[in-house]
This record gives C-alpha cells, sequence and structure tokens, in this order.
C-alpha cells in the first residue's frame, strides 16, 4: 500500500478555511476546504466527501498545493491551440476578401469558402477545413450573407426600364 503524501507545511488549517471564505471560485472554496478537512486529520475519505469528489482526486490537488501553493487549486482551463494565421496574414485575406476574385486569374466571379481554402492553402501555405474558413471570416468582420455579383455585361438603363413604375395608391 502506498504511503500518503504529507501537505506543505506553511499554512494551518485555519488559514485554507479564511482562504477558502475569501475565494470567488466555488471549485477553489471546495477543494481549499478538504485540504484544511486533512489538515485536521480527516481521512482522505471524507475530506473528499466534503469537495464533493472521488476518493483519489484530493491526492491531485494535494499535489497541485504543494507545488503552487492555493493558487494551484485554480480552475486551469486551455486556451486552445495557437492560431496558424496571425494579424498580418488575416488583414491580407481581409483585403482579399474586400477586394474580390479576379475573374482571369482565380476562375471565379465570387468568393466562396472553397475558393478561399485554396487561396489560403496557395498563399500561405496553412490548411483549413472549409467549416473554418467561415469562422474565420466572421472573425475578421464578414458575414456569411453576400450580395448576389452583377454580370458583366449588365447595364444600368436596361435594369432601370424594367423595374416597375406604377403608381403608389
Amino acid at each position: 500500500m502506498a504511503s500518503a503524501i504529507s501537505l506543505r507545511g506553511d499554512y494551518s488549517a485555519a488559514e485554507l478555511q479564511r482562504l477558502a471564505a475569501s475565494s470567488r471560485h466555488a471549485n477553489r472554496s471546495r477543494r481549499l476546504l478538504s485540504l484544511a478537512a486533512v489538515f485536521d486529520g480527516m481521512n482522505r475519505t471524507e475530506a473528499a466527501r466534503i469537495g464533493g469528489m472521488d476518493r483519489q482526486t484530493p491526492r491531485d490537488w494535494v499535489h497541485r498545493f504543494n507545488e503552487h501553493g492555493p493558487d494551484g487549486l485554480k480552475d486551469s482551463w486551455a486556451n486552445g491551440s495557437v492560431p496558424r494565421l496571425f494579424s498580418a496574414p488575416l488583414a491580407e485575406l481581409a483585403t482579399i476578401v474586400e477586394t474580390g476574385p479576379d475573374r482571369a486569374v482565380d476562375g471565379v466571379v465570387r468568393w466562396r469558402r472553397i475558393d478561399l481554402k485554396r487561396v489560403i492553402e496557395e498563399r500561405f501555405g496553412v490548411a483549413y477545413h472549409e467549416r473554418t474558413i467561415g469562422k474565420l471570416l466572421k472573425q475578421i468582420g464578414f458575414s456569411h450573407v453576400s450580395a448576389r455579383p452583377r454580370h458583366p455585361g449588365q447595364k444600368a438603363e436596361v435594369i432601370a426600364a424594367f423595374k416597375k413604375t406604377s403608381r403608389r395608391r
């Protein structure tokens, strides 16, 4: 059977209870109260019940408490993956989207996500999924709704003549 892990000695049970009472994070407070119970001589199973955890979990918190002190008992959520396109390439992508495609070079009349995916791979060497292209566009301020492109041979006079000219009631 493994031996119990001892808690660091620079905090007392009363100090841990005071820290738990002043903490704004409920999970950290529960962990501090469980460790305070261990300081008071309660066994680990009962101390785990105080914090609403299983028998093994306090051991992990004791390791974090011994290494980092009370700040080690805070929730540490990951910040996500590192972005593959930073501000300069994103600004260039925004310019590409704003100016629109060149029909002769790009072969399309308007940008679709699949077309932008190809452009990003060619220019920046970063491969994204088509759905992620939509998220990137939203991040830099574009909407998924776009105006329908005008045909190059469309004439303003013909459009004006075609519109209804009936009187209002």
